[in-house]
């Protein structure tokens, strides 16, 4: 059964408000105070600025437009283009591309931009990039006059169907990723599957961990047929509308979860499912060695054999998901860490409370528990293999 197979529309059991107003599909994040739609399809960034009409934004309104070289180069006119014809005074700002790129200084370099631009609070800022770009844009403009509008236009995999939904926008500290940050949504987010065709295998494939994670935490369904493809690993495995049907549901699933707890106070917590793990990762190889989703796929597969030992999950469906994973090309073995440094790094999480560290744990596939009750000498021992 393919991806394509499965447009139902719904994730889990909570239906969406999805629509497929040709030549685009709509998804809207049901909040109560700030709603917005996310649209998908291809071409959707030559009608970004239409689009901003449509979500209300008047034309004559400011915008900065913030991306990287990779990006911009291909597709920066494109946007620009859009939103001058549609009557926006536009620039472009173009930072360092990059992990390591996600500070302060790059945020102050941002607000330095908006400082010359003369940006009002009428104004927006457009992230035109991967969830690097995104989330420092977003929280640049969080933090701009108190908070100005943004606009997320994803261009790889994994912001398209993770980072640029949901309002989480931040950078790292050196203790840790994203300990600095704020939540603030999005007034639209516009999704034009045509700019994965620059888009590195590898990128691609670190996306695909957190398609798979939606499969694990409430998409049976999605899972099976992710299985069924002839080969994750690459766009090119995916025929016909399948990615365009993998980013509509992969969006509902997260919208789906925004909208029931959009400050992570309860529900949303279980997208952190491989995250805990995933960002000692990352804090301890150093930003930048392993890509955002290949560290969620290690601690994915981390975190299941935390469940194995625990008996909370099957071994058979742990080694489903591990294979997976695989074949998707991602890693899936732990790297070589110290142990209290790993320990150390997991007490500094922003998941932590009340000195209580909380894991998003399987339970099957497609359903999930959070669990504040694991001793240090059972993450130990889940590492060892």
């Amino acid at each position: 059964m393919t991806v394509a197979e499965r447009q139902s529309g719904q994730v889990g059991s909570a239906p969406m408000s999805i629509t497929q107003s040709a030549p685009f599909r709509r998804i809207a994040v049901e909040l109560e105070t700030t709603p917005y739609q996310v649209v998908i399809g291809d071409g959707a960034l030559s009608s970004v600025g239409t689009e901003l009409i449509a979500a209300g934004v008047r034309p004559g309104r400011k915008i900065l437009v913030v991306s990287n070289a990779d990006v911009a180069g291909p597709y920066g006119d494109r946007c620009l283009n859009s939103l001058r014809s549609s009557g926006f005074q536009v620039e472009l700002l173009v930072i360092e591309a990059g992990e390591e790129q996600k500070t302060p200084a790059t945020v102050a370099r941002i607000h330095d931009a908006a400082f010359a631009m003369k940006l009002e609070r009428s104004s927006l800022m457009l992230a035109l990039g991967g969830g690097v770009v995104g989330d420092m844009t977003g929280f640049a403009a969080a933090t701009w006059l108190r908070g100005i509008a943004v606009v997320q236009v994803p261009t790889t995999l994994l912001a398209m169907v993770d980072a640029s939904i949901g309002g989480k926008t931040g950078v790292n500290h050196p203790g840790g990723k994203n300990l600095i940050g704020a939540f603030h949504q999005p007034t639209l987010v516009l999704m034009d599957p045509e700019t994965l065709a620059t888009l590195p295998v590898r990128e691609f494939r670190a996306g695909m961990a957190e398609v798979i994670k939606y499969g694990i935490l409430g998409d049976t369904e999605l899972f099976e047929a992710l299985e069924a493809i002839a080969d994750p690993s690459c766009a090119e495995g995916l025929a016909g509308d399948a990615l365009i049907n993998l980013l509509e549901r992969s969006a509902t699933a997260k919208a789906r979860v925004v909208a029931a707890d959009e400050k992570e106070g309860g529900l949303r917590a279980i997208l952190n499912y491989g995250h805990t793990f995933g960002h000692v990762v990352e804090t301890l190889s150093g930003y930048g060695t392993w890509l955002h989703g290949e560290a969620v796929a290690i601690g994915m597969v981390a975190v299941g054999e935390l469940a194995v030992q625990r008996s909370s999950w099957s071994r058979e469906e742990a080694d489903r998901q591990r294979r997976l994973i695989d074949r998707a090309g991602l890693p899936t073995s732990w790297p070589d860490l110290d142990p209290e440094s790993v320990l150390r790094t997991l007490q500094g999480d922003k998941k932590v409370r009340d000195g209580q560290l909380r894991f998003v744990m399987p339970t099957s596939i497609g359903t999930v528990e959070m669990r504040d009750d694991i001793s240090r000498e059972e993450i130990l021992r889940c590492l060892e293999g």
